[in-house]
Parts: structure tokens; C-alpha cells; sequence
């Protein structure tokens, strides 16, 4: 069960859970409803009004600030049926990923979500959110978005994109880590999102070393769209941080199906056996048993028990950096 699952998994990383999960009881979105962007898509229109940003490659990475609206969330509110959700409001650029937090603010743990495959700018950022409030986090959340064609079809092109977006995305990394604003940079990346986050994590390890392993915590890889010989040979470049990776897998992800009869058969990372993974150091929760749906490809954002696992793990690295 995958309640057991996540029971187990917080005693690895602590005692207690009782302390840290009551600051997380808030989420920080509801009363300070800002999310930072990093983005490698081309902006519309100078990012002044939706959609913001497109499916093109820009030139340049964009640094935003994006001004939320939470949905209301009262007992008579269309929220309490289904009929509300977060909104942009207002997006406002920076030169750079130090303008977004500053150090005024104090020393302050991030959130950065990376989408996978088929997902326009704004609901790559409202994903973002709802992931945010969904596990109350407390600290700055951050959205780092590529560009996808968002098409059912275009498959290669979001792949290909995803790939050519890791240098951004280390850069992200590595300003964010070495900021002494920041407190720990905490990952949540999803389908092929999690090809472009490991080779992202490879390249600043290999730049950083050890600092990767004090300031990232908990990374979650919600169900990776990886080829496993791929996955395992950064793996082992990783080293001892590999500890910090909790893969979510799933036997009856229909997505990852179909990507492995389009990569010829190849098994990808969400649906490979767990021993494999577990010999390669990592955390692995089995998600199979709570997708009730046709693609069950988001759990993440869908499963309140698979949040509840994202929490704990987050949990569990702020208690062990001795917050």
C-alpha cells in the first residue's frame, strides 16, 4: 500500500515528522501568491499579456515574477466545486535569477517544478502552483518551463527541446545553490521533465561537487520519462546524491507505454522494476495501485497520498540539514 510506502519512507529520513509538518500546514502561495519563472520559451509580445510565453525557442532564458490568484476557497466558493483554479495576473522580468529573491528576505528554501511533455507556459506555471499549495510548502516556489509544442504529435519536438534546455536549466541550479539568499533548492520534475532535470543535476554536480549535495534536498522524479541505461549511467556520476532521488513509478502509466514502443522498446525509468532502481540507491514509492484513470500519468498533482510523499520527503531534508 502506498500509504505503508510512505510511512517507511519518512523513518529513513527521520524520527519525527511531527515538527517540521506543522509548519507546512500553510501554504506560503495563499498568502504571498508570487511564483518565480525561468523559462527557455520565446516571450509573446514581451511577455506583457497571455499566453506570455510560446512554444518557440528563445534566444535567451527569461526571468520573471508572475503574480498569482488563488482560487477562493470558502465552502460556498466555485473552487468547492470545481469551477475555480489559480490564475496569472501579471508577469513582471528581471535581468536576472539573483533579482528574484532578495537577500532581505533571508535565507529561504525553493520549490522548482519542471513540467514534462505537452504543456503550454501557463499550465506548466498553474501546475507549478497547485503542486506548491497541494504539499503547503513553505518557501518560494519556481517554475522552470521549455518549450513544448504542447501537441498531442510532437512528441520529438518537446523531447528535443527538453534536451536543449539542461545548460538553462543548470544555470538555474547553480545560481540558485550559491545564492546566499537561499536556503536548499528542493526538485520536483516530471515525465520527460526528469530527462532534462538529470542531466542538468550531472552537469552541475560534476561543476560543484559537494555544494549539490548541502544545498539541493529532496529531488522527486514523478514518473520519469527516461531510458534506464540512460538514467543509470548518470546515476553513478551522481555518487552518493543519488540518495536524495525518490522515483514515482507506476505499472499502468499509459504515457510511458507508449514512449517505450516509440523508443523501440526501451523501459523507462517510471515503469522499471523497482529492485533495479533501489540497487541504484534511490527511493522508490510504487504509485500503481492509486491511478484510477485512462493515462494515470499525474499522479503527482491528482493523488493526495503521492503529495503526502512529496511532503515527507521534503520533510525529512529539512530535518536532516537541521532546520
Amino acid at each position: 500500500m502506498l500509504a505503508s510506502a510512505a510511512s517507511a519512507f519518512a523513518l529513513e529520513g527521520c524520527a519525527s515528522l511531527a515538527g517540521t509538518a506543522a509548519r507546512l500546514d500553510a501554504a506560503e502561495l495563499t498568502t504571498n501568491p508570487t511564483l518565480l519563472i525561468a523559462t527557455t520559451r520565446k516571450p509573446v509580445n514581451g511577455a506583457r499579456a497571455k499566453p506570455w510565453f510560446g512554444s518557440d525557442r528563445a534566444g535567451r532564458m527569461s526571468v520573471a515574477r508572475a503574480k498569482l490568484a488563488p482560487p477562493d476557497e470558502g465552502r460556498f466558493s466555485l473552487a468547492s466545486i470545481g469551477m475555480d483554479d489559480w490564475r496569472i495576473e501579471t508577469i513582471e522580468t528581471v535581468p536576472k535569477i539573483g533579482d528574484l529573491i532578495g537577500p532581505a528576505a533571508g535565507m529561504r528554501d525553493v520549490l522548482l517544478y519542471v513540467h514534462g511533455f505537452n504543456q503550454t507556459f501557463e499550465t506548466a506555471a498553474l501546475d507549478a502552483a497547485r503542486l506548491s499549495n497541494g504539499i503547503r510548502f513553505r518557501g518560494e516556489t519556481m517554475v522552470f518551463s521549455w518549450p513544448s509544442k504542447a501537441q498531442l504529435f510532437d512528441y520529438g519536438y518537446d523531447r528535443e527541446s527538453a534536451m536543449w534546455s539542461r545548460d538553462a536549466l543548470e544555470q538555474v541550479l547553480s545560481s540558485l545553490i550559491t545564492s546566499p539568499a537561499v536556503g536548499r533548492v528542493h526538485i520536483v520534475a516530471h515525465s520527460v521533465g526528469t530527462m532534462l532535470t538529470m542531466e542538468a543535476i550531472r552537469q552541475i554536480y560534476d561543476r560543484h561537487g559537494g555544494m549539490v549535495a548541502e544545498r539541493i534536498g529532496t529531488v522527486v522524479f514523478a514518473s520519469p520519462d527516461i531510458d534506464m541505461d540512460v538514467f543509470s549511467s548518470s546515476v553513478e556520476r551522481i555518487g552518493p546524491f543519488a540518495s536524495n532521488i525518490t522515483v514515482i513509478t507506476s505499472t499502468n502509466d499509459r504515457a510511458l507505454a507508449v514512449s517505450r514502443w516509440i523508443a523501440g522498446g526501451i523501459t523507462r525509468v517510471g515503469a522499471a522494476e523497482h529492485a533495479e532502481l533501489k540497487r541504484l540507491g534511490l527511493h522508490v514509492i510504487d504509485a500503481s495501485k492509486q491511478g484510477w484513470g485512462i493515462i494515470n500519468h499525474d499522479l503527482f498533482l491528482s493523488n493526495a497520498q503521492i503529495r503526502q510523499v512529496i511532503r515527507r520527503a521534503i520533510d525529512g531534508q529539512r530535518t536532516l540539514a537541521g532546520e
